[in-house]
């Protein structure tokens, strides 16, 4: 049961935001990913990496219309893998500080999984596409796939997931064990949470500068699996999404930094 409210939560949840696509025209904004971080932390491994692999390929096969292939090889087994990490090392083993880095890892195995068997195992070898472009192009797109999803997922999952588990488990004390109970009486560390903001946010504006100062960006221009405008897309989104990281970054630092002032120890 709690598996399947995983799955159609997400699948709701995917869908609502499966028309915002990536700069190469595939791959989703998806904010969504909270709800299988939830339930990773609070029901284990296997409802949310069950759920999540059942959600996504719901979403996927709905906006398609027909059950869709690139969902089944590429999205459904990342999901999986990602969110059945997260609740493994965090169900039951549950800190803040772990929450912060465990999602990282996860949110990262998670989407290189799908973008490199979506680009070389669904697009290349079962579509047939992108047979005339070099390797190190699709491994490019895979890169960037990989990044795009990691950097607009990761500040909902660490900003968002908190105060779900924290209402879920004072609504439902009896869903909390142990460690989860003695957590959410403590702060959420904000040193943990501003540097895994601050380093994807820095890698973004490195990945930015490289395109409008470098020649990345005369590569990426002239390549088929980019081309201008995909370019163009790349550079706003890594200058825009970095300053946002950054930003946030600094503020949870800051806010740290001041915390202590104000209770030295």
């Amino acid at each position: 049961m709690i598996t399947v409210m995983c799955a159609a939560l997400y699948a709701v949840g995917s869908y609502m935001t499966a028309y915002i696509p990536s700069p190469w025209g595939f791959g989703q904004f998806r904010p969504a990913v909270v709800i299988p971080a939830f339930f990773a932390v609070v029901f284990g491994p296997i409802p949310a990496g069950v759920g999540a692999a059942l959600g996504t390929l719901l979403a996927d096969s709905i906006k398609h219309g027909y059950l869709y292939p690139g969902s089944l090889i590429a999205a459904v087994p990342g999901n999986f893998i990602g969110f059945y990490l997260i609740g493994w090392f965090l169900w039951r083993r549950f800190s803040w500080n772990k929450f912060i880095i465990i999602s990282n890892i996860g949110l990262l195995v998670a989407n290189l999984i799908v973008a490199v068997l979506y680009v070389f195992a669904y697009k290349v070898l079962y579509q047939n596409q992108y047979l005339g472009i070099p390797g190190d192009a699709l491994a490019a797109v895979a890169a960037g796939l990989t990044l795009f999803w990691f950097v607009t997922m990761l500040p909902f999952v660490l900003l968002i997931t908190p105060p779900l588990i924290q209402a879920a488990v004072r609504a439902f004390p009896s869903l909390a064990h142990p460690d989860l109970v003695e957590a959410l009486g403590r702060k959420i560390p904000g040193r943990e949470l501003g540097v895994s903001m601050l380093g994807p946010g820095a890698v973004l504006l490195v990945i930015a500068l490289s395109v409008s100062f470098t020649g990345l960006g005369g590569w990426m221009a002239g390549n088929p699996a980019f081309g201008a405008t995909t370019k163009s897309v790349i550079e706003v989104l890594c200058y825009v999404c970095g300053a946002v990281l950054l930003a946030l970054g600094l503020y949870f630092l800051r806010g740290e930094a001041g915390g202590k002032r104000r209770h030295p120890h």
